[in-house]
């Protein structure tokens, strides 16, 4: 009897499912008919204020109906989160006619389950067309994929708020001929992933990519007798783990990379901050033009002259013209020993003039001033 009722119940609740699934359907249509009115005029993309009176509007409502103020704030800003993205990309369609529709190749490091994976997903979830994914074993490889017309857009993670710049990435930055042409903020919750039935007592040896293994320092030495090995990815960490079939060997990785290759989760959350967040840098062959009404960002990277103050002054220029510095970052320059390539990120548009004013003005202080590229800004959810 109680099977029965649980069935029953079951089938109200996929029912309800299904008229929330209808409801997002229907959201999405308005959206599209606000994306033709703000296209066709000036309006602002985006109006923060409106969004959060609308949070804040619906967090009441729910606390109305008994659930939680969190829980509901969470899930509508995903749904706003997703609009923005779609809103956004209709424009970016509009604005380079060569990329509207059809099927575009994302090339990343690792393999199925890798967080870069997810992050191509997350970036391009509000594209019209279709997606494929494709995993090589290194940042070189994924960038030459990019280049050599295999994959047409390429995830390259650049930092992480724990363990801080991926040197490897902005040292590739510099020496390619792509174009940035967007960014990710993925948040990233790693997991002890092991075989069925193992307790974390029993783990003796974790693999894992190094920036993953930094991220989860503070855990890993809580563990007793236990020696930490870098590998490739996070995904084939875990495909490692299977494969040996050893109890006592385990992977940092991804819940997702855990269920697809059928382990299972030992402990959660081992990261060391719980706000830990990847930021990724999208590239391409070719720049993008952006709509002056999205909020974008702008990244170079330049060297300054043996002159005293040469730094400041590059940097005053972009004071001067209103443009908000958001990263300064310095790697040696290859092949000219303790001299350094400054890497600058900075909110604006290479559409706008003053941007454009700025890039002049700055050349004529630098020795050297590649554009990376402008593309829209995205923040931590």
């Amino acid at each position: 009897m109680s099977k029965h009722k649980l069935d029953q119940i079951r089938h109200s609740l996929d029912a309800v499912d299904g008229r929330i699934l209808e409801a997002i359907a229907e959201r999405q249509r308005l959206v599209e008919q606000v994306v033709e009115v703000k296209a066709d005029s000036d309006i602002q993309l985006r109006d923060i204020l409106r969004e959060e009176a609308q949070l804040s509007r619906l967090s009441d409502l729910a606390r109305e109906r008994g659930l939680s103020a969190y829980f509901v704030k969470r899930l509508f800003r995903e749904i706003l989160d997703y609009s923005v993205r779609f809103q956004q990309h209709h424009l970016i369609d509009r604005d380079n006619p060569d990329r509207a529709g059809g099927k575009v190749v994302v090339s990343y490091q690792g393999t199925d389950g890798a967080y870069s994976q997810m992050a191509a997903e997350q970036h391009f979830s509000g594209f019209a067309g279709d997606i494929e994914t494709q995993g090589y074993a290194s940042f070189l490889g994924l960038l030459e994929a990019v280049a050599s017309g295999t994959a047409d857009y390429g995830m390259l993670p650049v930092e992480n708020t724990t363990a801080g710049s991926i040197n490897e990435a902005y040292d590739l930055l510099a020496s390619t001929h792509l174009s940035v042409v967007g960014e990710e903020v993925l948040r990233v919750e790693h997991c002890l992933v092991g075989l069925a039935g193992v307790e974390l007592t029993d783990i003796r040896r974790v693999y894992s990519h190094p920036q993953a293994l930094a991220q989860c320092s503070a855990f890993l030495a809580g563990l007793d007798d236990c020696t930490v090995e870098a590998f490739t990815d996070t995904a084939m960490s875990v495909q490692r783990v299977r494969d040996e079939g050893e109890p006592s060997h385990a992977a940092i990785a991804s819940e997702r990379a855990a269920a697809l290759y059928g382990l299972s989760v030992i402990a959660r959350n081992a990261e060391n901050q719980t706000s830990n967040y990847t930021r990724f840098m999208v590239v391409s062959r070719k720049a993008l033009r952006f709509d002056e009404r999205v909020a974008c960002k702008t990244s170079l990277i330049f060297s300054t002259r043996h002159e005293q103050g040469a730094l400041l002054r590059c940097l005053n220029v972009l004071a001067e013209r209103g443009l908000n510095l958001t990263k300064l970052e310095s790697r040696p320059r290859m092949h000219s020993p303790f001299e350094y390539n400054f890497y600058v990120d900075f909110e604006g548009n290479l559409e706008s003039e003053a941007v454009q004013k700025a890039l002049e003005e700055m050349r004529s202080h630098t020795a050297y001033l590649k554009v990376l590229g402008s593309y829209p800004a995205r923040a931590p959810l």
